[in-house]
């Protein structure tokens, strides 16, 4: 009987090698496969973050000018009310100007003989008279035609002094009044008179 021999070790070694070159391989292309997914996934993330801060600087843009916007609208607003105090001030004058004349012509009808006015001094609605008279009496009688009248109301004496002159002896007055109107309503008198 003949036996033949076989040597098996290169064939192992062999295979061994090849075992090892496989491993490699499948190493490195694990590798290189790893590699491929975290940049795959580094660029996307990238991408999202690009297009969060382009959407951040768009939305900064667009509040920047809806400050801007609001700041116009607030001088706007400003403007606004400006014109319509200026509207309200030249309603006030407009109303006012019928009741200058009568206020001039009471004075001038509620002022007896004997007595001659000084200074008038107008403060909102009130009136300060500053006047001289022939006598105590006139004044009074001057303070009947004001109570009397219906463009004034509610004279109040505040200072009378008589002054000794050689001849005469005048009466030195002082004396306020409200102004109204005689289609007035009571909330307006008591605010002061006309407006």
């Amino acid at each position: 009987m003949i036996m033949t021999q076989i040597n098996l070790l290169p064939w192992r070694e062999e295979l061994r090698q090849e075992q090892k070159k496989q491993f490699a391989v499948m190493a490195v292309m694990t590798c290189v496969l790893a590699a491929a997914i975290v940049a795959l996934i580094h660029f996307q993330m990238q991408a999202k973050i690009d297009y969060q801060l382009s959407r951040n600087s768009f939305l900064t843009a667009e509040i920047a000018k809806v400050d801007e916007e609001i700041k116009e609208i607030s001088e706007l607003q400003k403007v606004r009310r400006s014109l319509i105090e200026r509207m309200e001030v030249i309603q006030d004058l407009q109303g006012s100007r019928p009741s200058i004349v009568h206020l001039f012509t009471e004075i001038v009808s509620t002022v007896p003989n004997g007595v001659y006015l000084k200074t008038l001094t107008q403060t909102g609605g009130n009136l300060l008279i500053n006047g001289e008279a022939e006598s105590n009496a006139r004044v009074s009688t001057y303070m009947r035609n004001l109570s009397a009248s219906d463009w004034l109301k509610d004279p109040n004496l505040t200072v009378i002094e008589i002054e000794d002159i050689t001849v005469n002896r005048i009466s030195t007055f002082t004396l306020t009044v409200k102004q109204t109107s005689p289609n007035a309503t009571e909330e307006e008198t008591d605010d002061g008179g006309l407006k």
